[in-house]
C-alpha cells in the first residue's frame, strides 16, 4: 500500500477531484450539454433537490479514485499510464452506452466528460505539486 501512497500530493488528489466534480454539475446542467444529453440517456432531469445520491456518491467516490491514480502515476512519472488507462475506460464507456441504447450524443457527452476530469485533474497535480 506505500508504494501507492508515498508522494503523492493529497491535496492535489482532493482539488482534482472537487473541481471535477463540480465541473459535472455544469457538463451536465441546461447550460451546457444536460438537456440533450438527458433525452439522448432516456432520462428526464429533475431539479437539483431529486438528485440521485447514490449516482452522486458513487461518482465523488469514482472520481476521488481517478484523481489518486492520476497522483500515484505523476510521483512515478508515468502520466502516460493514467491517460491510457482512461481512454480505455472512455472507449468501454462509450461502448456500454451503445449497449444500452444511449444516443450518440449522450455518449460523447459522457466521454468527453472523463477526459476533461483527466485533464482538470493533471492540472491540480501540476500546479499544485510545484507550488
Amino acid at each position: 500500500m506505500a508504494e501507492i501512497t508515498n508522494g503523492v500530493s493529497w491535496l492535489a488528489v482532493i482539488v482534482g477531484a472537487v473541481v471535477s466534480f463540480m465541473l459535472g454539475w455544469l457538463w451536465y446542467s441546461p447550460k451546457l450539454f444536460g438537456e440533450k444529453w438527458a433525452a439522448g440517456s432516456g432520462i428526464k432531469m429533475g431539479s437539483a433537490g431529486q438528485m440521485p445520491t447514490g449516482a452522486m456518491a458513487s461518482q465523488a467516490i469514482g472520481l476521488l479514485l481517478m484523481s489518486w491514480f492520476v497522483g500515484v502515476t505523476a510521483v512515478s512519472s508515468a502520466l502516460y499510464t493514467v491517460i491510457l488507462a482512461t481512454l480505455a475506460f472512455v472507449v468501454m464507456g462509450y461502448s456500454g452506452g451503445s449497449f444500452s441504447g444511449k444516443s450518440a450524443y449522450a455518449r460523447y457527452v459522457d466521454a468527453g466528460y472523463l477526459i476533461a476530469c483527466l485533464v482538470v485533474m493533471i492540472i491540480c497535480e501540476g500546479l499544485i505539486r510545484h507550488m
